[in-house]
């Protein structure tokens, strides 16, 4: 262990977190920690090239972004990083990451935060949750868009799911996903890099955890693979965006809506055709 090591510290607005997250897993190996409107990189190697890598990346979004690079005296500070993360429950469900014991009378899921990509603490992850534990159904097939860790879709599988396809833009959250299968011993029936224009039928359930305007986006195939009937758990809903969302979505059965710091989530029911 070198005596030194570096890190930056990236400060954003909460809306941004989830995709800068996902650039620097792209331009570095190294494990981060992310706050509400934080990413902390901590590395042995000088993390300047970083820095600067994301500056050019960010530069032409004119978003508020601050950096702060610093070397500090080495430390366990992987040790420390895994004492500050908690386990946490939402609905049925104990999300635990591997150095934490499971819980007799709960759902469990390990989930080791490493690249963050969905470990149940971030308010769009544990309301998606509750909602899966109120409406997901033994027997159920089920699809989860924008997959990230793959937790929602290990939670719909231990309660009992059928069939769990998933699938994500990104290529570090597909192998996230697998290898968070791997962990708790479960299996999917089908992954891929891409969206819901690739799924080839329809679902009972369809969750999409990203952002308000991609849903508004994809709405039109997220509504197709939707069996007549069939329940759609939307997510990552900043309340202020709120409104995006209903209106792309206003054909379907309103069904259930949760309001959790600021992110909202909303259920609805894909109805009959009565012909």
């Amino acid at each position: 262990m070198k005596e030194e090591y570096f890190e930056l510290i990236i400060t954003a607005d909460e809306q941004y977190i989830d995709a800068l997250s996902d650039a620097v897993s792209m331009l570095c190996d190294d494990g981060l920690e992310i706050d509400k409107n934080q990413i902390i990189v901590r590395s042995e190697n000088d993390l300047s090239d970083l820095q600067t890598q994301l500056e050019e990346i960010t530069a032409p979004l004119k978003i508020n972004i601050n950096f702060t690079l610093a070397k500090k005296a080495n430390s366990d500070w992987m040790g420390q990083y895994q004492a500050s993360i908690e386990p946490i429950e939402a609905g049925e469900f104990y999300i635990f990451p591997s150095w934490h014991e499971p819980k007799a009378d709960k759902i469990n899921i390990t989930i080791d935060p490493a690249l963050a990509f969905g470990s149940g603490h971030h308010a769009t992850t544990a309301s998606c949750l509750e909602m899966i534990s109120k409406y997901v159904k033994p027997n159920d097939s089920i699809i989860d868009v924008g997959c990230g860790s793959g937790i929602l879709g290990l939670a719909c599988k231990k309660k009992g799911a059928l069939s769990v396809d998933l699938c994500d833009t990104d290529p570090l959250a597909v192998e996230s996903c697998k290898e968070n299968f791997q962990i708790n011993n479960e299996t999917y029936d089908a992954i891929w890099e891409g969206s819901a224009n690739n799924a080839s039928k329809e679902y009972d359930v369809t969750i999409a955890n990203i952002i308000a305007d991609v849903l508004v986006m994809i709405a039109k195939d997220l509504k197709k693979i939707t069996k007549p009937g069939g329940l759609l758990i939307l997510s990552g809903i900043l309340d202020k965006k709120e409104a995006l969302v209903t209106e792309a979505y206003n054909d379907l059965k309103p069904i259930n809506r949760k309001l959790k710091d600021e992110w909202v989530t909303l259920v609805y029911q894909k109805e009959i055709d009565v012909k």
